[in-house]
């Protein structure tokens, strides 16, 4: 059996670029051909710090975003203070930007906008997703290996740019993001219900990966296809993150028997 370790065992890192601003001509190519780019220091200290006050209010406070903590967490929620309720929680989504300036002032970038709108071809673009990863210290989750377009009800066939924001150090050792490159030209992939909704660890080809650290205010932009997943962090660091799905405004939505009928479920075909 493949252990979680030897998923995320790729000792080659990921080349990044200086700014937003090379993601054009031949980097622009690097990213069709490889389905990602690594770019440093796109967001300054204060940017990010504010961005993290932001989540730490939604913390304690969600209003109408969605909150998830991490299982172990669950019966200590009471116990927590707003540092440690922070140190809870696996994943906050459902619009969440619009309530706090700091988060949106970083989604509706307007170089990041710029450069989905580059690739995606389409001027009218639209956030379609927002989350923020809060991999924490000691006990944060592994994110399985996965295509982000297996949880969109999405027509198959549509661009979609996912940007992933550090505003921790990611690193391998505290589960920074992972990558094949090269993966979003091969299609869908059937994906299965085990530790999450992941490509069956056999199918992984592990050979391939590359790993992709980060400082604070680094990025990573990707294809919705590229096969990607991050270890657990068994570290006493924080791995915190930003990410955001953008789509042209035109873009035709299916139903979740469509999506699962590229996707796969249980029983599609092969077994895992």
């Amino acid at each position: 059996m493949t252990t979680i370790d030897e998923l995320y065992s790729g000792t080659e890192l990921a080349e990044a670029i200086p700014s937003l601003i090379e993601v054009q001509g031949p980097e622009l190519d690097r990213y069709r051909a490889e389905g990602y780019l690594a770019v440093d220091a796109v967001f300054d200290h204060g940017q990010i710090g504010a961005a993290l006050e932001g989540l730490a209010s939604l913390t304690l406070d969600p209003r109408s975003a969605d909150l998830q903590f991490e299982e172990w967490a669950a019966d200590r929620l009471e116990d927590f203070d707003g540092p440690e309720r922070m140190d809870g929680v696996r994943r906050l989504m459902m619009s969440f930007v619009d309530l706090e300036p700091a988060l949106k002032e970083i989604a509706y970038d307007e170089r990041l906008l710029e450069v989905a709108r580059r690739i995606i071809g389409e001027d009218d673009i639209v956030l379609f997703q927002d989350m923020a990863l809060l991999k924490p210290p000691g006990g944060g989750r592994e994110k399985p290996w996965h295509q982000d377009n297996a949880f969109f009800t999405v027509k198959p066939g549509t661009p979609i740019v996912g940007v992933w924001i550090a505003l921790d150090e990611a690193t391998i050792a505290n589960g920074c993001m992972h990558v094949i490159p090269g993966s979003h030209r091969e299609g869908p992939v059937i994906h299965f219900r085990r530790r999450d909704f992941q490509i069956c660890d056999t199918d992984v080809q592990t050979w391939r990966d590359v790993a992709v650290p980060l400082k604070p205010g680094g990025l990573m932009i990707f294809d919705g296809l590229l096969h990607h997943g991050t270890p657990p962090n068994r570290t006493d660091t924080r791995r915190r993150a930003l990410q955001f799905h953008f789509i042209a405004r035109s873009a035709h939505m299916v139903t979740q028997e469509e999506r699962m009928a590229v996707f796969g479920s249980e029983g599609k075909d092969v077994s895992c």
